[in-house]
């Protein structure tokens, strides 16, 4: 089959809800060639967890720069640190999906880990492979790779690396982290059976440096010219570090039980009986070379030494599902069996005499359903799960929405989310060396969280908004324990896109509110949240060989009590005596040439002039101005 990089057409669509043609593979007079007359863009699949389909996007677009980043996604409601493959502070919150069990905890090190609901599949009719390459700080590079292929129109298999390693501008923030997956899908000719899995091992390492020291801090915020080498400030912590690293197994198969020549009513010819396997293990560790007792507290060692703590899910979920004029789309029931396991090889403080059982561990049966229908212009998405009984991982999760389609530009959303789970087990129990930070709360309730939440979007504007309603709040307070508000959390947010064109200018804006209406000493968010992008857009040279997007971005938030980071933890607290609120602005200039889309941006270029107030937690500063580059490069063989 003749193959050339210019036989591909693709229509995509931009930020704004409008479509625009793939600008990779066609020029302003949008001449279409078509591979050998049979294969075109949509032939190039993407296919998410919930089996929804999108297409290989090769455009440039505004909202390629914004999810240009190591997470690959827009970052707008995170306040990273200074350093690619750190952690982020919260600007904003999305309750509106839950998950229906408790985790390890350590949510300051999952921003980069890929759970089994981020992970594509492929399906492709010619070799596939999409290189990202962005420069680090310092020394080092962000580098992920796709290669994709079909052994047969039926058959495909994907490996993907992303690799991370920045150095970073101060002392001890290291960043050096991998995800390798690799997926594979398969039906039958038939179509009566059909496979699907992956594989995916991640480790993630973080130097942790625990922010600078009191005189480093006057010595930034004052702008002494003697320290504009970040290097020589002093930081709290010397020889820390740690390390996240999870195993997963997946796999989802379903058998239709009756064929289209059956003689059985066809309404029912689509019953499948399937099987969904997931194994998942994760290891925390904290090393400190040496004691750092004026940071963390006192402790039952007096050299190095490494916390570890394992946790392990086995998920076995059987499932029933058809669809049906009846139900009016695709029904499903399912049941499964949760075996789990968190915990310590033994008592790590013999001192501390709160850990009774170093482990949490025990199994749990679950059932629920889902119901996706539509109806006319109306779509219908329900999903329900119950897990009964009085173990750890027991609790329910429903949410519901419906989408209603006025036409192709304009689309209403209401969502309803009722969760109940228990708080992520490193605030149920959690040992270490030191002893302030040792605790077993087997007395800790369910959170129950409540969500109803709202959507808007046409050609005019994006507009989306929700109010959250959290009972047994679980958070870590001013000294790092874990506690459950006796006071319940409600929280409104409402948050507004749009985009004004100018002939080649446009000007991208998202704006977020949000208001803490009770809870506000545990629960924290800036007011306002705005983010606001000109930029130009044209095709340049004869024959149009460059099409390049050039702008600025201005990026703000209101100032709050911002969550302090507990680098033993990995988690964010409370904390009541520092502000941080401030403005930065980028500049960016972007160019695609055919397959490959080149990023040039100056990051914080207000550094040079603004005073130095700019923090991402205390004690720890945003990052300084800095120039970095980089391309995504796409290929179809």
């Amino acid at each position: 089959m003749l193959f050339s990089v210019n036989l591909i057409h693709s229509q995509i669509s931009t930020s704004d809800g409008r479509n625009q043609l793939d600008s990779t593979f066609i020029n302003k007079k949008s001449i279409i060639v078509k591979l050998d007359g049979k294969t075109n863009y949509k032939d190039y699949r993407v296919i998410s967890f919930k089996k929804d389909t999108t297409y290989i996007d090769t455009t440039l677009t505004i909202l390629k720069e914004y999810t240009y980043n190591f997470l690959r996604k827009d970052n707008f409601e995170l306040l990273a640190f200074h350093n690619q493959g750190q952690t982020f502070n919260n600007l904003g919150y999305d309750f509106t999906h839950q998950n229906s069990l408790p985790l390890i905890g350590m949510n300051a090190k999952h921003f980069n880990y890929l759970s089994k609901e981020d992970i594509n599949y492929y399906k492709v009719p010619t070799p596939t492979t999409e290189i990202l390459y962005r420069t680090g700080l310092q020394q080092g590079q962000v580098l992920e790779t796709l290669f994709t292929l079909n052994f047969s129109e039926r058959f495909n298999v994907g490996i993907l690396y992303k690799g991370l390693r920045s150095l970073g501008n101060y002392r001890r923030s290291l960043s050096s982290q991998g995800n390798f997956r690799t997926v594979f899908s398969y039906q039958t000719k038939n179509s009566r059976y059909a496979i699907r899995g992956h594989i995916a091992m991640q480790d993630l390492t973080n130097q942790e440096n625990g922010g600078l020291t009191i005189t480093s801090l006057d010595l930034f915020t004052n702008d002494n010219p003697n320290f504009s080498d970040r290097g020589r400030l002093d930081v709290n912590l010397e020889g820390t570090e740690t390390t996240l690293e999870g195993n997963r197994f997946y796999m989802e198969h379903d058998y239709k039980l009756f064929s289209s020549k059956d003689s059985l009513n066809n309404n029912f010819t689509n019953l499948k009986l399937g099987h969904a396997f997931t194994n998942e293990s994760k290891s925390y560790e904290f090393t400190e070379s040496s004691l750092n007792t004026g940071f963390f507290g006192n402790a039952n060692v007096t050299s190095g030494f490494t916390d570890r703590v394992e946790s392990k899910y086995i998920d076995n979920q059987l499932f029933l599902e058809f669809n049906s004029k009846y139900v009016l789309g695709t029904f499903r029931v399912h049941t499964g069996l949760t075996n789990y396991n968190y915990g310590y090889s033994g008592v790590l403080n013999p001192t501390i005499n709160t850990i009774t059982d170093p482990k949490i561990k025990g199994s749990a049966v679950s059932f629920g359903g889902n119901w996706n229908a539509v109806i006319k212009n109306f779509q219908l998405n329900t999903d329900i799960s119950i897990t009964p009984g009085s173990g750890r991982i027991s609790g329910s999760n429903f949410y519901t929405e419906a989408i209603y389609k006025k036409d192709s530009l304009t689309s209403f959303k209401g969502s309803i989310s009722i969760n109940s789970k228990s708080p992520n087990f490193n605030a149920i129990l959690y040992q270490s060396a030191y002893n302030e930070y040792n605790w077993q709360n087997d007395a800790f309730k369910n959170s129950n969280t409540r969500n109803i939440a709202f959507g808007l979007q046409s050609k005019w504007i994006n507009l989306n908004t929700s109010i959250t309603n959290i009972e047994n709040y679980t958070y870590f307070d001013d000294n790092s324990k874990p506690q459950q508000s006796g006071e319940n959390v409600t929280y409104f947010k409402v948050k507004a896109n749009n985009e004004f064109k100018f002939g080649k200018f446009a000007l991208n804006n998202t704006i977020l509110y949000q208001k803490v209406s009770s809870g506000q000493d545990v629960f924290r968010v800036p007011d306002f949240v705005t983010r606001n992008t000109l930029y130009y857009s044209d095709f340049l040279f004869e024959g149009n060989p460059l099409f390049l997007q050039t702008g600025i971005t201005f990026n703000y938030f209101s100032k709050y009590k911002a969550n302090a980071f507990n680098p033993l933890l990995n988690e964010f607290t409370i904390q009541n005596t520092t502000e941080i609120g401030y403005p930065t602005f980028d500049v960016f200039i972007n160019a695609q040439i055919r397959r490959t889309r080149i990023y040039l941006k100056a990051d914080n270029i207000s550094s040079l002039f603004l005073k130095k107030n700019y923090f991402s937690a205390p004690n720890y500063p945003y990052r300084d101005f800095v120039i970095r580059f980089g391309l995504v490069w796409n290929w179809f063989i």
